[in-house]
């Protein structure tokens, strides 16, 4: 009941949830026979070396403990957290999570996922395995965790080294406003100043979400949201003026996802990528861009300033990553610690870097790539990494504002968002992030 009512209305439920969860008997001793399900979002920028290292992980399970792994995959923070509330609900579904950051404060919430004590910590190595900032959305307090942190993904912008020179542009943009300006200097013919993913399932909110901390607006006060904020309409706007009003951006954009965007940079006809993570090096490697990218950190002064006010945050980034959560109601807990043990450790999390990018959450692992000069600003930017509220309400907030743009891609594609239509959905949205935090209370 408990999970239930902390769940009750944040996202529609999925009906016929397939009860998937491992075994009948409790973890302990052999796998053999048994069956780990394991829940994780789908890689769609590097999917054949995502599904190669699936297999690795699988075949040294099945060599350590007798046990097969299945893996499911999501594609959307939708599809993200519906199959949280239906597994909550049913009592059956995966047995392991790998969910991002800002959803695990909404898994928290359900009371559905094993707190770790310090027999948990133990069982797969011990805190000191983990570097320390990546413990920092693991649960509301250090006595209060479900969340072990597998990979971090802190974000920072890329640029094209060799075009900002031609343009006599020393320095990337450290402001919106200069990266703006920038990107109307550097577009010309068919090369643009900034190409971005108007379509991504998961990335839209956090500019307006960085925007905003940046000038004083935390979108969350205590229990009040705050969309409908001047500063969060300033940053909406200044999103969508890239496309609409700048016209820095492909107009091919309003329909790419992330990964398109980076594809698209990578050709080496764009300036900026304006959000990215270490995951785009591979790509970048592979274009027309090898050894013309860098990384920087994005702009951390908000739209229409040239320093942050004295209530804003030096937000170069969300707190970002994935955290493995044990199912409470599995039958397979002990195999599955097992298994987070594995995809935690040294080897296999710098087999996942090598295959699709993503930084280890192990410290032993990360310590081992300091030698890779374009890590020191990914370093630099997971430093100064904020965390998104740890409020059982965030998942849908988070949707609310990601649905603001997905409702106005109609309106891109015809040239522009008005200010009326702007307002009408930030209201929706403010109206269905209050709603979310009043039953949160």
């Amino acid at each position: 009941m408990r999970a239930v009512v902390a769940l009750a209305g944040a996202v529609t439920l999925t009906a016929g949830l397939v009860a998937c969860g491992g075994g009948d008997d409790e973890g302990g001793g052999g796998g053999e026979g048994k069956t780990l399900n394991v829940l994780i979002g789908a890689n769609t920028q590097y999917p054949e070396e995502f599904q190669a290292w699936q297999k690795s992980v699988s075949d040294k399970f099945k060599a350590q403990t007798g046990a097969t792994v299945e893996f499911e995959t999501f594609a959307t923070a939708n599809d993200e957290l519906t199959k949280i509330q239906t597994s909550v609900v049913a009592g059956s579904g995966p047995d392991v999570y790998a969910v991002g950051t800002t959803l695990t404060p909404t898994a928290y919430s359900t009371g559905a996922f094993v707190k770790l004590g310090d027999e948990q910590w133990d069982k797969i190595g011990g805190k000191d395995k983990f570097v320390p900032a990546t413990l920092g959305i693991s649960g509301p307090d250090e006595q209060n965790q479900v969340g072990v942190p597998w990979v971090s993904r802190p974000f920072v912008m890329v640029y094209n080294t060799e075009i900002l020179k031609a343009a006599g542009i020393s320095k990337p943009a450290a402001t919106w406003d200069e990266l703006t300006q920038h990107a109307k200097q550097l577009t010309t013919g068919d090369q643009y100043g900034l190409s971005v993913g108007y379509k991504d399932n998961f990335d839209p909110w956090k500019f307006v979400w960085g925007m905003s901390v940046q000038a004083g607006n935390p979108l969350v006060d205590g229990k009040t949201a705050k969309l409908t904020d001047p500063t969060t309409k300033k940053a909406y706007q200044t999103y969508f003026g890239w496309l609409t009003t700048d016209k820095v951006v492909n107009p091919a954009a309003i329909g790419w996802s992330n990964s398109q965007a980076i594809a698209e940079f990578a050709k080496g006809k764009t300036a900026y990528m304006a959000l990215t993570s270490a995951t785009a090096a591979k790509a970048l490697d592979g274009g027309a861009t090898k050894g013309k990218w860098s990384f920087a950190l994005l702009p951390t002064v908000p739209p229409g300033a040239t320093s942050r006010p004295a209530n804003g945050v030096e937000a170069a980034s969300i707190l970002s990553g994935d955290n493995l959560l044990v199912a409470d109601y599995s039958k397979n807990q002990d195999l599955a610690f097992e298994f987070v043990k594995l995809i935690t450790d040294q080897e296999v999390q710098l087999e996942y870097y090598k295959a699709v990018g993503n930084l280890p959450a192990n410290a032993a692992a990360l310590d081992t790539l300091k030698s890779d000069q374009q890590l020191a600003t990914v370093a630099e930017a997971a430093k100064k990494s904020v965390a998104t509220p740890f409020t059982g309400a965030w998942a849908d907030i988070q949707l609310a504002l990601t649905n603001v743009v997905v409702q106005s891609i109609p309106d891109l594609s015809k040239g522009s968002v008005s200010d009326a239509q702007l307002d009408a959905r930030l209201a929706d949205a403010q109206k269905a992030a209050q709603s979310s935090l009043d039953r949160a209370k």
